[in-house]
């Protein structure tokens, strides 16, 4: 027995001494996360979340006061430009047009009866003109004559009396045919205002009935047939009979944050993700970009916000979807989307982990890897990005804090522009150790996987 006790002793003994030499070796090591430089393709992406919007879509308002006798589509129906959508009762409107058609039926008869009155006043000026040729030179023979003492006085006064007689006829035609003239234009006129009425009235009448302006989808049918319309202000209750959407063309409409609206430009490509079609990716390019700040909690634009707290902001993007992909018809106004907006995009780059980025003020390290003192009075110096590139200093593993400067972001890494090579090994985490670790500090890898319960 006391054998085996001795035996049990000796080896707690031998294990403990090991026990001992493996922590003693281990002391001042810093267990971390590593990972290398590596080139790979980086894009930055900007999220904005909103809703599908048709380019293009109108809201058809009541363009005459009545009731609504034909409704000839329903919420969702595809139509065509051009195709009746509704008409309102117009009995008065097609009585005025009957009528005023009737008065210029009436009016262009009294024009002609005014040509020809004009006509016959010019008829009339002719045979004045004729008469007072004729007048004429009967009096100037009579006046030789009676010069020559060859005819009585009272055959020379008949002479004169005749001319003169002709001249004033020829005044009255004149006149008479002046006034045939204004009456005849006075006659045109009454036509032309007859038609000029008569289109005010066809217009009236037109109006009674509602075209589609393009082809599209009806988004909205807030009136039923047999309902009373009236002419009112846009989206008044019962001044709205429809609303329209050009499909053709489909847009998302979303909201990026105010510190990341700066890196957007037109034509920048984009996926948009719809909530209602899972399964479904599609693309499209930036062709809008805002300049209105919106508040996040309102929406109302800051320009028309009469408060002065300061609050979140976004600002509008608009996305066109590229109208060549297929399941378009699939999408629906008012959808929600997500707009993911590439903003760079780099091949084949160096790139780092971004949780490895950090900020520090740099140190010397001697040949072995430990820190060298400042010399006294020395300036500290300013801090600067980094990462903590791992170095082996005679089988030992150490912290070398190295700037860099770096590039554009994606979601997990940053581009390396100067600082390290391809394959170079850098401390990636862990983050509460990462935070205080030391210029110079030796380090031990722990790159194992953790083991998930149940595997």
């Amino acid at each position: 027995m006391k054998k085996i006790l001795g035996i049990v002793f000796a080896v707690l003994v031998v294990a403990g001494v090991v026990t001992f030499m493996v922590v003693k070796a281990q002391s001042g090591y810093t267990k971390v996360l590593t990972a290398k430089v590596v080139r790979q393709d980086l894009a930055t992406v900007i999220s904005g979340t909103g809703q599908i919007k048709p380019k293009t879509y109108v809201n058809i308002g009541a363009t005459a006061f009545g009731r609504i006798v034909e409704l000839n589509v329903k919420e969702g129906d595809l139509v065509k430009k051009g195709e009746v959508l509704a008409k309102v009762e117009n009995v008065q409107p097609e009585a005025n047009v009957d009528a005023q058609k009737a008065a210029i039926a009436s009016s262009q008869t009294d024009v002609a009866s005014f040509v020809a009155a004009e006509n016959t006043a010019k008829a009339n000026v002719e045979h004045s003109k004729a008469d007072l040729e004729q007048k004429s030179l009967d009096w100037a023979r009579a006046k030789s004559l009676y010069q020559q003492q060859l005819i009585a006085k009272q055959d020379f006064d008949a002479k004169q009396a005749a001319y003169d007689l002709a001249v004033a006829t020829l005044d009255q035609s004149n006149a008479a045919l002046a006034q045939a003239r204004a009456q005849t234009e006075s006659a045109r006129a009454k036509v032309n205002n007859n038609v000029a009425t008569l289109r005010f009235n066809e217009d009236a009448l037109d109006k009674t009935v509602s075209l589609a302006p393009f082809d599209g989808i009806v988004t909205n049918l807030p009136v039923r047939q047999g309902e009373t319309v009236v002419v009112g202000l846009q989206n008044a209750e019962g001044s709205t009979l429809m609303t329209l959407a050009d499909m053709s063309v489909i847009t998302a409409e979303v909201k990026v944050d105010e510190t990341d609206i700066v890196n957007i430009q037109l034509g920048q490509p984009a996926q948009i993700m719809v909530d209602a079609l899972p399964n479904r990716v599609f693309t499209g390019k930036v062709t809008l970009v805002g300049d209105q700040a919106i508040l996040r909690s309102t929406g109302i634009a800051t320009s028309q916000s009469t408060t002065g707290t300061e609050e979140a902001k976004d600002f509008k993007v608009v996305v066109t979807i590229d109208p060549s992909q297929p399941n378009l018809n699939e999408l629906r106004p008012g959808f929600s989307t997500t707009a993911k907006i590439t903003t760079a995009h780099k091949p084949n780059i160096l790139t780092l982990p971004i949780q490895a980025l950090l900020n520090r003020e740099p140190t010397t390290l001697d040949a072995n890897g430990k820190p060298v003192a400042a010399a006294a009075g020395a300036k500290p110096a300013a801090s600067v990005q980094g990462v903590f590139a791992v170095k082996d200093f005679h089988g030992k593993l150490r912290a070398v804090f190295t700037p860099v400067t770096t590039g554009i972001t994606g979601a997990t890494d940053m581009e390396v522009v100067t600082g390290l090579n391809e394959g170079q090994e850098i401390v990636t985490g862990p983050f509460t150790t990462l935070r205080v670790l030391k210029n110079g500090a030796l380090l031990k890898r722990d790159n194992a996987k953790p083991v998930v319960p149940g595997s």
